[in-house]
């Protein structure tokens, strides 16, 4: 175990958590909503430090990140737990562990042997991904820090739930992330999730305010968040609070874990929310989870800028100095060409 950050004692040897939006007040031997951060006698510890239930190498793209070194591979890496309780989560199996099955599975690897292995495998960045990075963020600090050193990026695929404080102390290391807005409708995320929305949405303005580049990805499910008044008000935020060249990326809903009865997303659902994106002036709009290319292309000429075959870049077209080799025109990104 390792001593957690952002907690403050109390007395009664209770502590206060801060490390996300819920605030977790814990009680001496209990643990947070997480399940994996546990007061002892009055100190917060993390109980997956370093204990690593994923480990993989993948295409940047899976993550969904497509604006960050298209093409490149990221090892990708994850502990169990979670800090929400989406009732359709694809990775229930490991994110919901602790709650499910009442333990905590992992094996032991260090930051440094995470960032050898990250270029071992020829990655250019380090994913912390699969369940929600906030709550393992010791160790995602840790190894975020030596992976900078050593020339790596760091990307966090995540619900955002965290704090402004935890934001603020990864954010010289954090490269990206791409940020799960689930819905657009407060009493959604408290009955599907747990949560609220206000959170999410001010971490996602500090993300921007720090210079974390944002791709936005949106689980579209029939009859929960799919209303087209409520994607009109979701797509306004991104345009009108992180901007037009933040990519948002529509997802197919497979049935999952306590919404294992559900609907298939229709593709001509997601066709109708893409359309809704374009009006509203979003420049990079993805479908995902639906097979068949997800190609970028120019804003401003329509040239094609990458070919992509689901997660596999086939093409990169994009010129030096990141722009439209057709037009000149900027392409908004970190490292868009090879």
């Amino acid at each position: 175990m390792k001593e957690a950050l952002l907690y403050e004692r109390r007395s009664g040897d209770r502590v206060t958590c801060r490390l996300c939006a819920h605030s977790c007040q814990i009680g001496e031997g209990k643990t947070g909503r997480c399940l994996v951060r546990k007061n002892q006698k009055g100190r917060l510890y993390s109980l997956v430090y370093g204990r690593l239930i994923a480990a993989h190498t993948d295409p940047i793209e899976k993550k969904p990140l497509y604006h960050i070194q298209p093409g490149s591979s990221s090892y990708s890496i994850a502990t169990v737990g979670c800090n929400l309780r989406c009732t359709w989560c694809q990775n229930w199996e490991i994110s919901q562990m602790p709650l499910e099955r009442g333990v905590i599975l992992g094996d032991e690897q260090s930051p440094e042997q995470t960032v050898t292995k990250a270029h071992s495998s020829g990655c250019r960045s380090i994913a912390y991904t699969y369940t929600e990075p906030t709550i393992f963020f010791e160790y995602a600090l840790d190894t975020a820090r030596l992976a900078h050193e050593a020339g790596l990026k760091n990307v966090f695929v995540t619900n955002g739930y965290m704090s402004s404080e935890a934001l603020v102390l990864i954010s010289p290391y954090l490269d990206a992330a791409n940020v799960d807005l689930k819905a657009f409708r407060d009493e959604t995320y408290q009955k599907y999730t747990g949560a609220r929305l206000a959170p999410v949405l001010e971490s996602l303005r500090k993300m921007k305010e720090l210079g974390i580049w944002i791709e936005i990805t949106t689980l579209l499910i029939p009859g929960i968040n799919d209303d087209d008044a409520e994607l009109r008000e979701a797509v306004a935020f991104i345009v009108g609070e992180l901007g037009p060249d933040t990519p948002w990326h529509i997802s197919r809903f497979h049935p999952s874990y306590r919404l294992g009865k559900g609907s298939i997303t229709p593709r001509g659902a997601m066709e109708r929310a893409l359309a809704i994106g374009r009006e509203a002036g979003l420049r990079y709009i993805y479908m995902g989870n639906i097979g068949g290319e997800t190609n970028t292309v120019c804003h401003q000429c329509g040239a094609l800028l990458i070919r992509r075959d689901a997660f596999w870049v086939l093409k990169n077209n994009i010129a030096p100095g990141s722009v439209c080799p057709q037009c000149g025109t900027p392409i908004a990104g970190v490292e868009m060409v090879s």
